[in-house]
């Protein structure tokens, strides 16, 4: 981030705002309300509404707050599957819970593809400024997102016996083997609650999927909010390559994309940007409702967690005594 201001800053930037366009600052922070909440719903709604609000609100913020400190490649996933876990959800349920809830996921970058290759047709979605590797990157991320969720929806629905022969594998090497026995009873529950996913109506299916695509559609929405609340720019254009430029996310190896995501903002949306210099403050406003914030109340949300296991544990150790 500091290298994209220190590129782009222009004294006197802050004089060329208009007043009258910063209020859509305010609307920004309220989309990343408006994704907590969706992301929430669909947690509570694949838990058969098992969990509270203020549970699934928890889980959710733990989940970005692992993203935030972990590489992007690697995600929240397994945190939030323990914090669903301390909400007394059963280690196998939570993982396909969670697991079911990435798949949706990949249904949307299933979608999301084929509306970026149509629109390349008609509008300059990938920059060009990109190069040849740029744009064979972007399909091969593209590639990969498809292929992946191939594979998870086999795994999920169409053969849930294969994950668990996998976790039965995994947990006979040896210094895994020891944990096989609670490891294979909870194989048994992701199996069994699979199915059950496997077996709900349409209905459920697309109330899911509507869910975690409006937490997606959020997502995309807050860099052209953020940009717009600054300048005028192309809309439809900025939209677009939102939606590029959060894929394109999914692979850097950094935690939470630090360092990839600032300079995939600029040269993604820079372009677009007709003041220069107004590119590294969009960077700073963008990341700093999203990463820090994430970052902010995911550390009260994991707190929450410490604490009720810290009590857990001086209650255990005084039962004892």
């Amino acid at each position: 981030m500091g290298i994209v201001i220190y590129l782009t800053y222009t004294p006197g930037v802050l004089y060329h705002l208009a007043p009258k366009r910063l209020p859509g600052i305010f609307l920004a922070i309220g989309v990343v309300f408006l994704k907590l909440y969706f992301s929430a719903a669909k947690i509570r709604y694949l838990a058969d509404k098992e969990i509270s609000w203020m549970a699934s609100f928890r889980i959710m913020l733990s989940w970005d707050f692992a993203s935030a400190v972990t590489p992007s490649t690697i995600g929240g996933a397994p945190v939030a599957t323990y914090a669903m876990t301390r909400e007394n959800v059963a280690l196998g349920k939570s993982s396909a819970i969670v697991l079911y809830g990435v798949l949706l996921d990949q249904f949307w970058y299933a979608l999301a593809v084929p509306i970026l290759l149509m629109a390349g047709f008609y509008y300059a979605v990938l920059p060009p400024e990109i190069g040849f590797v740029g744009n064979l990157t972007m399909v091969l991320v593209y590639t990969g997102l498809l292929v992946y969720g191939g594979f998870l929806t086999y795994g999920l629905m169409v053969n849930p016996t294969s994950m668990k022969r996998i976790i039965r594998w995994i947990f006979k090497w040896p210094y895994l083997n020891k944990f096989s026995d609670k490891m294979n009873e909870e194989a048994e529950h992701l199996e069994d609650y699979s199915y059950e996913l496997r077996d709900k109506p349409w209905p459920f299916f697309l109330k899911a999927f509507f869910f975690s695509t409006m937490s997606w559609l959020c997502r995309v929405a807050l860099p052209v909010i953020v940009i717009l609340s600054l300048l005028p720019a192309h809309e439809i254009l900025l939209v677009l390559r939102s939606l590029a430029m959060n894929l394109a996310f999914l692979i850097i190896p950094t935690p939470g994309g630090s360092g990839g995501v600032e300079g995939l903002f600029a040269i993604f949306l820079g372009p677009l940007i007709d003041r220069t210099s107004f590119i590294g403050l969009a960077v700073f406003v963008w990341r700093f409702i999203t990463y820090y914030f994430s970052i902010g109340l995911g550390i009260i949300a994991m707190a929450w967690y410490v604490n009720h296991k810290v009590v857990e544990i001086k209650e255990n150790s005084n039962s004892d005594e």
